[in-house]
């Protein structure tokens, strides 16, 4: 698996989520994000051009491969914004507390090995108040649909790097302690156990009170 995680699979992921569909749904939240953003899994930089360089100030890019932070450089060279590129893992973000305005996740969530924990990590670093904006597949409400996302599933993260096709992304999202503000959601053209969408916005939890 070595050759093909560090080789293949970087150039197929890409490939898979550059679609059109997925890249709609891209153009729908990105343009959301203001002030400092962290984006947790920014793999390519597909991303990148989709961000309001009037209302961001600076991009921190988080990705545990190098070979997909090396694509997304290339992308970062053509945008005008300051990136930065952090190759860690979602549930070790090496930030200060309370030091971004926006996180960013698109089709991210469904390959993190610990949810709970890097959720929790993104909740730290955003400042009081701040916004999560997220775009993710997972768990379809129809049933039939879900029944072959259950048996799939095992099969599918071998092969797609830990992806997993059935993650029920609202609750997790509630798990790691944000508010969802805004939620919509949809099947996009394609591939049914892969293609059912949840986007929208939550917000950081307030510091508690000492």
């Amino acid at each position: 698996m070595g050759f093909y995680s560090e080789r293949i699979l970087p150039k197929l992921t890409h490939f898979v989520c550059d679609t059109n569909p997925s890249r709609r749904q891209r153009e729908k939240v990105i343009p959301l994000a203001a002030g400092c953003v962290l984006e947790i899994g920014i793999g390519s930089g597909l991303n990148l051009p989709f961000y309001d360089p009037e209302k961001v100030s600076r991009i921190w890019g988080l990705d545990p491969s190098l070979e997909m932070l090396r694509m997304a450089e290339e992308k970062a060279a053509q945008v005008a914004m300051d990136v930065d590129f952090l190759a860690y893992p979602a549930e070790e973000i090496p930030l200060d507390s309370s030091s971004v305005d926006t996180v960013t996740t698109t089709y991210t969530l469904c390959s993190v090995p610990e949810t709970s924990l890097a959720l929790r990590e993104m909740a730290r670093v955003l400042k009081p108040g701040g916004r999560l904006i997220f775009c993710e597949h997972g768990a379809a409400p129809d049933a039939s649909v879900r029944r072959w996302q259950d048996r799939l599933d095992p099969v599918w993260g071998r092969l797609s790097g830990g992806c997993h096709l059935n993650r029920p992304i609202p609750d997790l999202i509630e798990q790691g302690g944000f508010r969802i503000r805004q939620i919509d959601t949809m099947y996009l053209p394609g591939w049914r156990p892969g293609s059912f969408n949840y986007w929208g916005t939550a917000q950081a939890p307030e510091p508690r009170a000492p």
